[in-house]
């Protein structure tokens, strides 16, 4: 037998997929034998290896087929095998075979391994501990739980072996078990976890010199602790940051070793930033972080963002993981500690004569811009902009690349006060524009990326250069073969869309007429081409008006369902989803005919699990091994019922590729817009679009998880509005009592999300998701009990820094100073408050008014940042704004004025005038909640000579609502030509509503005629033609009253 079993399994190892098929069926004959399994493990060395796979894949698959006897014979006979065995190769193999073996049965239902472990472990021989530590390592992994009541004895022989250090396979297994078990430990182990802590920084030291390998993955061990229990490694970060600074910093070892050093420090800053800045580690990160980041790429190589022939766009470099964590401090750390160390390293590399170190301090500047988004625009904007614009005329491409790169973020993210540089801006990039056809393809991608992202905010500046960029476009699309250049001119073409909108509309026609030609093309080779042209059709349907593409609704929802049908392509379906969304806003009419075929294809793209790659444990040529069919009864061993055999090879991890999560989270967006977009018909199809949106809201990927919460969101407010729209029809429709169960489940998930999401991107989106329900849904998301109590206590949490998302254990002394995305968050939970307290009476609504209050006005303290001090009297005025429109209103107004009137009068003398806007509207929203009792200040508001326009319109409005409020506390007479000298109205055009009530209000107290008389006074003044064209108008006597008014004034 041995020797068929050899021949049989050194066929295994052929290159042939008939060859192993044959050999597989000849195996699953011998199986039948009960001799095979001791004769596998007495084979000649040469197939020993196969032997254990083969076994173990069999064993894996049919463990509760094999007798309790053979069973336990096969228990010793592997761990006899395993003693007994030489080459390091096969008793690795029976190492996974023994740990497929424990995932069956638990470690105390083998005692002899457990007394095998003990005692090679301890062994005085460094290859018995060695061999001991490879077993151990299998074992854990496989199953860590059933070892939880041996974590204490195994966390003691943990801090032994990493004392080994000239054993580093001995490290390596030990580091292995070690982050098996990490996440499965309690608060029992969390003090002899954390003494290991020193002797794992050691012990990677030495393994680093024997395979750099095997302490890259080691290195995860840091990860695990991050991700399970971070506090364990709280107390030596500073030791962490300092090793992992001086692995990366070592250009002689491995990339992935550095990049593996990098990323944990960045980790560190994402959890622990607080910790990171008390412990002063931020100026050394940057020290040795710069050189990294503008380090000079190797003699005749390139960096792979410069390199026109590396296609590996996913590559992780040491010098894109050191731009990562000056991106990570950006998002985590506050602008004020941080420029301090930041700015004189980013100058010394814009002065220096390297350029690699000059495109690293604009690199440097460019991952800055979303982070510290407002201590740029408000304090450096101009000089950094100034910056840039002069490496745009730099000598050396690369820098002139990485200008292009940082004027795309700046535009990105430092809106609107970047736009207003555009008389300086696009002539540089127009001037880019007319070289298209010289410059290099990479560079001419930076250029288009730095254009779009100026263009799309620009609005109605767009237009004196709109001539100039639709020309360049039209014609690089007709006279250009070069389909990557087509792509980038059509992806443009939607940037200006934005921009543009009614105003492209004569540029519609030939725009379009191209890209009929680029949809319909379905060669692989024009695929990104048509993909960006259906992601611009969609723009386009949003921004030209719908009387201009309505036309095309139709042909537009057929073009998405006929490439749907026709290309499998997952970045093409997302495309598609997004243009069902678009036309949905135009004419969602046309796409109730197929909602059955849009939302099947996209429920499915929900549910797909295709781009997700499973990595394998084992050699590809055994997988066949593991698809044996189940065999005839009564050959083997009884199965037990109810336990199923496990499928399946053994998996050590999974990936998703990028283009399957855009494509979920594009039919999540969709779904959610088509639903609230189409109303009555979309109901037959909402619960099966919940179900499955709602399944993703715990997915792995915090992208699909944002997109979830936000179309679970616009499920309620679909079902709402539908409620709102249809009464009569849905009174008799039992499917629509499930509008408050939809409630039911989607609020609660929200407020799990607040509490518990780790991902502070997402707990924006949850909050921002939860206010649109409160604002739509107003008392009917309030109905059930307590839930009033419960959103009002997540956005206390919020607020208060008691969420895990927020690094709110560190004792930090100047606690004022924060993240500008820490603050962002807040201003998503603040929004809730005024949004609650137009839901609800006033009077149920202020016990948790006064519990809210204290934390806003904390931010509207001069010592706070401006962001702050705006958010503070802002929300403050929504909040009173509210109460002028709920019962009881005025009441609990008055009763707060005491205690607000002081801040937002402090506030109307800020230095900043976006703090004055928003304190002045607080204050007019004031008076006209709380009426007579706080308006008797109108004298505050009649020194607007200096101010912004922005701030004069508000002090209009507020004036407006005084007189609303309690006209005899206001003296009209010094008042009302102050007022009417100001409008209109320049910037703030929403106030015009609250304008004109006043004026007629005015209009309809004759005691007050006298007003009118100034306004009608004024407009004859500033708008003569058109005064004289009104009064024309008039019946003769009409117009002799008031020229007679006019001469008696």
């Amino acid at each position: 037998m041995s020797e068929e079993l050899e021949q049989l399994l050194s066929q295994l190892t052929q290159p042939d997929n008939a060859v192993i098929q044959q050999v597989t069926a000849q195996l699953k004959q011998a199986f039948k034998d009960p001799a095979v399994v001791p004769a596998l493990l007495t084979l000649c060395p040469q197939v020993r290896q196969s032997a254990a796979v083969v076994l173990r894949m069999r064993v894996k698959k049919h463990w509760k087929k094999i007798s309790p006897d053979h069973r336990e014979s096969l228990k010793a006979m592997v761990l006899q095998a395993f003693q007994q065995e030489t080459e390091h190769a096969v008793r690795h193999s029976l190492a996974q075979l023994s740990a497929v073996m424990v995932k069956h049965e638990t470690p105390d239902q083998w005692p002899a391994l457990l007394s095998l472990l003990n005692q090679s472990t301890k062994s005085n021989d460094p290859q018995d501990r060695q061999v001991g530590l490879l077993l151990l390592s299998k074992v854990v992994e496989s199953n860590p739980e059933p070892f939880e009541p041996h974590y204490q004895q195994l966390l003691q022989l943990f801090g032994t072996v990493l004392q080994d250090l000239e054993n580093p396979t001995a490290l390596y297994y030990c580091m292995h078990t070690l982050t098996a078990i990490i996440a499965f430990t309690g608060s029992g182990e969390l003090n002899l976890m954390r003494s290991l802590i020193p002797r794992i920084i050691v012990a990677l030291k030495h393994l680093i010199k024997a395979d750099e390998d095997q302490a890259s993955e080691c290195m995860e061990v840091f990860d695990e602790l991050m991700e399970t229990e971070v506090t364990i490694i709280v107390p030596y970060i500073a030791e962490i940051v300092h090793f992992c600074l001086e692995v990366s910093g070592d250009a002689a070892l491995s990339s992935s070793l550095r990049v593996k050093a990098l990323s944990c420090i960045a980790s560190l800053i994402r959890l622990k930033s607080k910790v990171v800045l008390k412990q002063k580690l931020l100026n050394p990160i940057l020290q040795a972080v710069f050189p990294i980041l503008s380090a000079a790429p190797p003699p005749g190589h390139e960096d792979p963002e410069d390199d026109e022939d590396d296609s590996d766009e996913d590559s992780e470099s040491p010098k894109h993981v050191a731009g990562q964590v000056i991106d990570t401090m950006a998002l985590h750390m506050p602008p004020e500690k941080l420029f301090g160390h930041l700015m004189p390293l980013i100058q010394a590399c814009l002065a220096s004569e390297n350029p690699y170190e000059r495109k690293g301090g604009l690199m440097c500047m460019a991952v800055l811009a979303e982070g510290c988004a407002d201590h740029i625009r408000t304090k450096m904007l101009s000089s950094m902009l100034q910056t840039v614009c002069q490496s745009l005329s730099d000598s050396n491409q690369v820098v002139r690349s990485a200008g292009l790169f940082a004027l795309g973020q700046f535009s990105e993210h430092l809106q609107p006060e970047v736009s207003k540089y555009h008389a300086e801006l696009m002539p540089l990039l127009l001037g880019y524009m007319s070289s298209l056809y010289q410059a290099k393809m990479l560079h001419v991608t930076k250029a288009f990326y730095a254009l779009e992202n100026f263009l799309e905010n620009l609005d109605e500046n767009i237009q004196p250069y709109l001539p100039t960029l639709m020309e360049t476009m039209l014609s690089a699309l007709s006279n250009s073969d070069n389909l990557r250049l087509k792509e980038l001119t059509v992806s443009a073409i939607g940037a200006i869309a934005n921009a543009a909108k009614e105003m492209l509309v004569p540029y519609f026609p030939p725009v379009i007429e191209s890209l009929k030609g680029f949809l319909t093309d379905t060669k692989d080779e024009m695929r990104a081409l048509q993909i960006q042209a259906l992601d611009t059709l969609s723009v386009l349907a949003r921004t030209v008006g719908k009387d201009i593409f309505r036309p095309l609704a139709a042909e537009c929802v057929q073009l998405g369902l006929n490439l749907s049908d026709v290309v499998d392509d997952p970045d093409l379906r997302r495309c598609t989803f997004s243009l069902f969304s678009a036309v949905s806003t135009v004419s969602p009419e046309c796409l109730t005919p197929h909602l059955t075929a849009i939302t099947t294809t996209m429920l499915m793209s929900l549910k797909s699990t295709e781009g997700v790659m499973a990595h394998l444990n084992e050699d590809k040529q055994f997988v066949l091994l593991d698809d044996d069919e189940d065999e005839e009864e009564g050959t083997g061993d009884i199965v037990l019922e109810g336990e199923s055999e496990e499928d399946g090879p053994d998996v050590a991890g999974f990936s998703v590729e990028n283009a399957y999560i855009d494509e979920k989270e594009d039919a999540c967006d969709a779904l959610g817009e088509l639903a609230f977009n189409i109303g009555v018909a979309f109901q037959p199809f909402l619960e099966s679009s919940f179900e499955q949106v709602y399944a993703l809201h715990d997915f792995p990927h915090e992208d699909v998880r944002k997109s979830a919460f936000a179309a679970m969101g616009q499920f309620c407010r679909a079902q709402h509005k539908v409620w709102q729209e249809n009464p009569l029809t849905c009174q008799h429709l039992e499917k629509f009592d499930k509008r408050l169960c939809l409630l039911g489940v989607v609020l609660p998930c929200f407020l799990e999300a607040v509490r518990q999401e780790r991902e502070r991107q997402v707990v924006m989106a949850v909050l921002e998701a939860m206010n649109g329900v409160i604002k739509s849904c107003q008392g009917e998301a309030l109905q059930t009990p307590g839930r009033l109590t419960e959103i009002c206590h997540a956005i206390r949490d919020v607020l208060k820094k008691k969420t895990v998302c927020q690094d709110g254990d560190a004792d930090d002394e100047d606690d004022e100073q924060e993240a500008e995305y820490d603050a962002m968050l807040q201003e998503f939970a603040g929004e809730g408050i005024p949004l609650l307290a137009s839901a609800v009476p006033a009077e149920t609504f202020l016990p948790y008014l006064n519990d809210l209050l204290p934390l806003i006005m904390n931010k509207a303290k001069s010592s706070c940042t401006v962001a702050d001090r705006s958010f503070s009297v802002g929300t403050i005025g929504e909040t009173l704004h509210s109460l002028v429109g709920v019962a009881g209103g005025r009441g609990v107004a008055g009763r707060l004025s005491n205690r607000l009137l002081p801040v937002l009068v402090a506030g109307v003398k800020d230095s900043d005038a976006e703090v004055r806007n928003n304190s002045v509207y607080a204050l007019g929203t004031l008076a006209e909640a709380a009426g007579p009792i706080v308006a008797s200040y109108p004298l505050l508001f009649l020194e607007i000579s200096m101010e912004r326009e922005r701030v004069i319109d508000n002090l209009c409005a507020a004036l407006c609502r005084m007189i609303l409020s309690n006209v005899a506390g206001v003296p009209l007479e010094q008042v009302f030509p102050v007022l009417v000298a100001q409008l209109p109205l320049k910037e703030d055009l929403e106030e015009n509503k609250t304008v004109y009530r006043c004026l007629v209000f005015l209009y309809s107290h004759s005691p007050v005629l006298n007003a009118m008389l100034v306004l009608l006074q004024s407009m004859s003044q500033h708008h003569p033609q058109e005064f004289e064209a009104a009064m024309m108008s008039l019946p003769v006597e009409e117009r002799t009253r008031i020229t007679s008014a006019f001469s008696q004034s």
